[in-house]
């Protein structure tokens, strides 16, 4: 039996939740700070996170205080880490679970699929716990729910702290999708479910019935990341607008394709306002290719990459 613990070796800092700047890595800190002015008293639409341990009290019953603690600190870094990784928020610790808010302070136009990214690492992650607690008989499960709407972000402190207002049933419905999970799953309201389709796999679920709404809501279970990457591959997976004009600029890449066929290397520079239609050209070209006579790489940066050593971009 081990009675006592060497002085020697020093314990891991203890984490204050009730200080944001205690867990929020420096790097956020910053930008949450830079970008306050600008956010404080207006609509933002955000992805709300909520993840919460399945039958707290039944497991706390069976553990000392200090086990209780324990397993509770762990899994909230696990939270933090996640959840900071993809630039979201903490907004309030809920003793066993957590909420954030993905889209404010710090404002991404890829807010919903950041956060069912950090819902996913943060299952993935919570699996392995729960094997190792399993060994000692303690059954761990989390659930998490995750909704899409508009919230009032209100005074962010120098400390970090963030008050906000949510407008409607933003908060209450993501409160409501992981109430309602199945314990060990992640569920989604149809809102998100929107705005991430085709960037991830989803399970129907259809209608639950929500309080206070008359009628039932549409949710979805998120099973994993889906094989498109891009705006665009969504786009096309629901089926493209006709491709109009560009052929100057289709005549020149494709004179580019015949002198690189010919053994001359080329480089090309598309270069436009975002929105005008680059990758649509490139696609459009590449369909104008004889097939099975070349090889395709493509590669594009991440946004929440910077963050993340050796992670700068994908490719396929």
């Amino acid at each position: 039996m081990k009675c006592a613990h060497d002085l020697r070796i020093k314990a891991p800092p203890l984490v204050d939740y009730s200080q944001p700047l205690s867990y929020t890595p420096k790097h956020l800190a910053d930008k949450i700070l830079a970008a306050r002015t600008t956010v404080e008293g207006e609509r933002k639409q955000v992805t709300v996170l909520f993840a919460d341990v399945k039958g707290f009290t039944s497991i706390s019953e069976k553990l000392d205080p200090e086990e209780v603690q324990t397993l509770i600190s762990e899994c909230l870094v696990f939270f933090t880490e996640e959840i900071h990784r993809y630039e979201g928020a903490i907004a309030q610790f809920l003793g066993d679970g957590v909420m954030a808010l993905f889209g404010a302070p710090i404002a991404h136009e890829d807010a919903p699929q950041r956060a069912l990214y950090a819902a996913l690492a943060i299952r993935d992650r919570l699996k392995k716990y729960a094997e190792k607690l399993k060994k000692d008989g303690i059954d761990f499960k989390m659930r998490i729910g995750l909704n899409t709407g508009l919230v009032v972000v209100g005074k962010i402190g120098d400390d970090l702290t963030m008050e906000y207002t949510a407008m409607g049933d933003t908060v209450n419905l993501a409160s409501r999708m992981e109430s309602m999970a199945e314990p060990g799953t992640i569920q989604v309201s149809e809102s998100t479910y929107r705005l991430t389709e085709g960037y991830f796999d989803f399970k129907p679920l259809g209608g639950i019935e929500v309080k206070g709404k008359k009628e039932p809501v549409k949710a979805y279970q998120l099973l994993g990341v889906g094989t498109v990457k891009t705006r665009l591959g969504v786009s096309e997976m629901r089926g493209l607008t006709p491709f109009v004009g560009r052929q100057k600029e289709l005549s020149q890449l494709m004179e580019c394709y015949e002198r690189a066929n010919k053994g001359q290397g080329q480089v090309v520079g598309i270069v436009g306002e975002p929105g005008v239609g680059k990758s649509r050209l490139l696609l459009h070209m590449r369909a104008m290719l004889p097939q099975g006579e070349y090889s395709y790489f493509e590669g594009r940066c991440i946004h929440y990459g910077g963050s993340m050593a050796f992670l700068p971009s994908w490719m396929y």
